[in-house]
């Protein structure tokens, strides 16, 4: 079997290949390389498969109707590296995440009800619920509108992303060392680093303890740069359990990711805007599979929400200390707005506001042959 459905969809800021589950390998270890065939990896330029050379459009998502109660479908996510034979199933992606909704409802998997359905999303990565409220006009998911999210030129529909208590999404911990803040040991010397785990796990350090400024694009940094703070993460995923930090490269590339974090500045976004100190409550700058992100992920983002409201970790003491509600973080696309609730009926929630739309619907071909239960 070389021919398969397959959907291209654009989540914020990042695109995947969407797979309904029936549609896949029937044999789950099959599915690390049928992703790997259909994207053209390993081989930095993809020229042989839908991957577009960066990790931003180098993803997977399957999905199907949930037999879970409270939901309404299951979403799989899966991080296809470039130029390894690994597709990472440790986390989740909350770009991609935006847009499961308005792939359920183009393929009548949830019914849809004007003007905005509620999709209810169960992510096996994680284990964790995400909530989509997804615009709808004449009974079909309506993509277009006049919303803009940095990093992407076009506008579309207002999409609200809520992710559901979000911490511990992989570790079980949303402190996976039981520390807000810890000093590790590095071929530079000593440094201070936060490790949490919301919707995502990411290791933090202030961008001026590894002599960068915070407002770099993805350009600015240096192989010097990336490969310290490769190190950095790697001795993160070690402490998180996931491996040991020789082989966090190898074996656990897309957590922890690896976050700066710094005050408020000047900035010139990757579309030439310039942004005042007080337009922002922080600047970041993550790295996804080693290398710059050139916007911001969501998962990294509902993990940031949640560090800046935990007390001693680097990003709360950055705001001075207390509790936001509403925040506004830099990175290098723009200025990204996000909502933190917690109570103790509900735990922690974030939302973020995303738009999404589908870009193609067709057929992938494959190099080898797979089985499908389908058949």
């Amino acid at each position: 079997m070389r021919k398969f459905p397959c959907t291209i969809m654009r989540g914020g800021t990042s695109k995947a290949t969407f797979f309904l589950e029936e549609d896949m390998p029937s044999n789950r270890e099959d599915w690390e390389s049928f992703l790997l065939d259909i994207m053209g990896s390993p081989d930095k330029r993809q020229i042989d498969g839908l991957g577009g050379g960066n990790s931003l459009t180098s993803k997977a998502a399957i999905i199907k109707k949930s037999d879970k109660e409270g939901f309404d479908v299951d979403y799989t996510f899966g991080q296809v590296s470039l130029d390894k034979f690994k597709v990472d199933f440790k986390g989740n992606c909350g770009n991609i995440s935006s847009a499961v909704g308005p792939y359920a409802l183009i393929k009548g998997l949830v019914d849809p009800v004007e003007p905005r359905t509620r999709v209810r999303i169960y992510n096996t990565n994680t284990g964790k619920r995400i909530d989509a409220q997804v615009a709808v006009k004449d009974g079909k998911f309506d993509p277009d509108g006049n919303f803009y999210i940095p990093g992407v030129p076009n506008p579309g529909s207002l999409e609200e992303l809520t992710f559901y208590s979000p911490d511990g999404s992989v570790t079980g911990k949303l402190l996976p060392t039981g520390k807000a803040s810890e000093m590790i040991d590095t071929s530079k010397g000593p440094i201070r680093i936060s490790i949490l785990d919301a919707a995502n796990p990411l290791v933090y350090v202030k961008a001026e303890d590894v002599g960068l400024q915070g407002t770099e694009q993805h350009y600015d940094f240096t192989d010097d740069d990336l490969t310290y703070l490769e190190e950095i993460r790697s001795i993160a995923a070690e402490l998180c359990g996931f491996c040991s930090k020789e082989e966090a490269t190898a074996y656990s590339p897309a957590v922890p990711k690896m976050t700066l974090l710094s005050e408020p500045k000047f900035y010139e976004d990757s579309s030439g805007k310039t942004h005042k100190p007080e337009s922002m409550d922080m600047l970041i700058r993550m790295l996804s599979m080693q290398r710059p992100h050139q916007a911001l992920a969501i998962t990294g983002a509902a993990c940031t929400a949640a560090a800046i409201n935990t007390q001693g970790t680097i990003a709360n003491e950055i705001i001075g200390g207390g509790k936001l509600d509403t925040i506004r973080v830099g990175h290098p696309s723009g200025i990204m707005n996000m909502a933190y609730a917690c109570s103790e009926e509900e735990g922690i929630s974030v939302s973020v506001e995303r738009t999404a739309r589908c870009i193609m619907e067709g057929y992938v071909y494959t190099r080898d042959d797979y089985n499908v239960d389908r058949l």
